[in-house]
C-alpha cells in the first residue's frame, strides 16, 4: 500500500483532528451577574423563520412509543436526552417532533443528512425511481447504477476509478480491509486511538474506543497508534492547526512550522518497530470519507484532499445518500482486480437502482445549491463564533474543525483540561434541545459536542445556534456557582 504511507510524511500540519486562558470577569467566573444577563438566562433565543408546515402526527402516543422501545428494540441505550425526542417530519435543516415543535438540526442524523432533510430534488428523483424499479441486484445491468458510477468517479482524483457499492460505512470499511489484505499479501492494519469505524466483526478492530469493544476476542490483526491531538495529546499547541481557530494550549512551534508533527511521526515509527511485522496491509487515516466527504470540509470535496494525499482505497457512506442506506468503496483497477482474483465478492443490495438514483441526486444538489462553498463560508463563521464562547467560558476547552464538521470539547477548567463529567454534559445538551437546538455528543470520554449540521444551513442559523449554546453555558455556570 505504497501511496498510503505518504499520509504521515506529507501532512505538514496536524490538522483538525476531528476526532490564552479565558478572560475572567464574565458569567463563567462566578462574579455578580447584571440584571440583563440574569434575564437572558430565563428566555430562549428566537428561532430563524421557516415557511414549512409539518404534517399532523398520526402514530402511537408518546408513552406507547417508550413501551415499544423498552420491550421490542435493542436494549443498548443510544437515545439522547432525559426525555427522548420523538420526531415526526423533517425539512432541510429543520426537524419537527410529534407535537409540531420545530428544532434546528445541527447533528444531521449523525453527520448523514448532507443536503438537507427531504431535499426537494432528492425526493423528486426518489419518487420517480420508486415508480419505475426498486431492486434487481447486480446480476442485471441498469442505467441508474452506471450513470452514478460515472458521476461519482468524476469527483475523484488520480486512478481511483473502480467502485464497489455497499449499504453502510461499516460494510465499506470491512470490504476495504479485505482489499488491503488481499492486495498487499499482509494482514496487520493500523488505525488511530480514539477512532470509531464501525461495530461489525471486522470494523470493530479499527475502532479504538473501549465502550464499543465487545468482551469477546476481536480485532485480530488490528493495531492502534497515537492520534495527533494538539489540545489533549502529548505534543502540539497554538501554532499547529490548519484551521481558522487554534487551540489555546501554548507551544514552542513557530507559525506555519509545526514541530509536533515530527514527534507524532516518530511515535508512529516506534509503533511500526515494536508492535507490527515488517510489512502491513494498510494504515487507516484520512481515506475514510464516511463523514468528511462530499463537500462538508468546505475547502475540498474530500477530506483527504485537505492533507494533499492520494489514498489507495477510499470508503464513503452517510452523506453519500443523504440518509438513504448506501455506502461505497473506491479504489484503483489494480487493487480491484486483485480482489476479483481472490474471491467472488457479491452484495445483494449494494448499488440497487433506488440507492444509485438518490446518490446521483445528492451529487446534483451539492453542485447546484453550492453546498461545498456554503460549508466553507458558514463553517468558518461557525468556528469563529464558537471560539468567542471558548474565550468567555472556562468549561469550553477547545473548538476545532473545518467546514461544517466542528467539535467543542468541554472541560472542568481550561488549565487541567479534565473532561466535563457526563452529568454536566447531559444537562447542557438537554438545555440546548429544550431551546430548539439539536447537537451531538462524542469523544473518548463523551466530553465533546459534535456540531455537524446539514450543509444547507445559513449564518442566521449559526447565530441562533451560538446564542442557544451561550445561554445553555451561562445557565450551567449559574447552577455551578449556586451549588458551591
Amino acid at each position: 500500500m505504497g501511496r498510503g504511507w505518504r499520509i504521515l510524511a506529507r501532512v505538514s500540519r496536524l490538522g483538525t483532528s476531528l476526532l490564552g486562558t479565558s478572560k475572567r470577569g464574565c458569567p463563567c467566573s462566578g462574579v455578580l451577574w447584571n440584571t440583563e444577563a440574569k434575564k437572558s438566562l430565563h428566555t430562549s433565543p428566537k428561532m430563524p423563520p421557516c415557511d414549512f408546515t409539518p404534517e399532523k402526527y398520526e402514530s402511537y402516543p408518546y408513552a406507547h412509543i417508550l413501551e415499544v422501545q423498552k420491550e421490542n428494540l435493542s436494549p443498548m441505550a443510544t437515545t439522547f436526552y432525559q426525555k427522548p425526542l420523538l420526531l415526526n417530519q423533517g425539512h432541510m435543516q429543520w426537524l419537527f417532533d410529534f407535537e409540531g415543535r420545530r428544532y434546528l438540526d445541527f447533528f444531521a442524523g449523525i453527520v448523514t443528512v448532507s443536503v438537507g432533510h427531504c431535499h426537494p430534488k432528492v425526493m423528486a428523483a426518489a419518487k420517480k425511481q420508486l415508480g419505475r424499479l426498486w431492486h434487481t441486484s447486480s446480476v442485471y445491468l441498469h442505467p441508474a447504477i452506471h450513470e452514478y458510477a460515472e458521476k461519482l468517479t468524476a469527483h475523484l482524483p488520480g486512478s481511483l476509478k473502480v467502485i464497489f457499492l455497499v449499504n453502510s460505512g461499516s460494510e465499506a470499511n470491512d470490504l476495504a480491509m479485505v482489499m488491503a489484505r488481499v492486495y498487499s499479501g499482509n494482514f496487520d492494519i493500523i488505525s488511530f486511538r480514539g477512532a470509531y469505524h464501525g461495530c461489525t466483526p471486522y470494523s470493530v478492530g479499527l475502532t479504538n474506543i473501549g465502550q464499543y469493544k465487545p468482551t469477546i476476542a476481536n480485532g485480530f490483526g488490528c493495531q492502534s497508534t497515537m492520534c495527533p491531538d494538539v489540545f489533549r495529546g502529548q505534543w502540539g499547541g497554538s501554532h499547529c492547526r490548519d484551521s481558522p481557530v487554534q487551540t489555546i494550549r501554548k507551544c514552542s512551534c513557530a507559525p506555519d512550522c509545526c514541530q509536533a508533527r515530527d514527534r507524532y511521526i516518530e511515535q508512529f515509527q516506534e509503533t511500526l518497530k515494536a508492535c507490527l511485522p515488517r510489512k502491513i496491509a494498510g494504515f487507516i487515516a484520512e481515506p475514510i470519507q464516511v463523514q468528511t466527504g462530499f463537500g462538508r470540509m468546505g475547502s475540498h470535496f474530500w477530506g483527504f484532499q485537505t492533507h494533499d494525499v492520494l489514498p489507495d482505497i477510499i470508503t464513503m457512506a452517510k452523506g453519500i445518500g443523504n440518509g438513504f442506506p448506501m455506502g461505497a468503496v473506491v479504489t484503483t483497477t489494480e487493487i480491484a482486480n486483485s480482489l476479483a482474483k481472490s474471491q467472488l465478492h457479491f452484495n445483494t443490495f449494494g448499488g440497487n437502482p433506488m440507492a444509485c438514483t438518490i446518490g446521483s441526486a445528492v451529487l446534483d444538489a451539492i453542485r447546484e445549491d453550492g453546498l461545498q462553498k456554503n460549508s466553507e463560508e458558514v463553517g468558518t463563521y461557525l468556528l469563529l463564533e464558537l471560539a468567542k464562547l471558548r474565550d468567555k467560558f472556562e468549561i469550553v476547552g477547545d473548538v476545532r474543525g473545518k467546514g461544517l464538521m466542528v467539535g467543542v470539547e468541554m472541560v472542568t477548567d481550561q488549565e487541567s483540561r479534565q473532561p466535563l463529567p457526563a452529568k454536566e454534559m447531559n444537562a447542557i445538551h438537554d438545555d440546548c434541545k429544550n431551546m430548539g437546538l439539536l447537537i451531538g455528543k462524542g469523544g473518548l470520554y463523551g466530553q465533546t459536542f459534535r456540531v455537524k449540521p446539514p450543509m444547507c444551513v445559513t449564518k442566521q442559523d449559526v447565530d441562533f445556534a451560538v446564542e442557544v449554546f451561550h445561554v445553555a453555558l451561562s445557565r450551567h455556570m449559574e447552577r455551578r456557582a449556586s451549588s458551591r
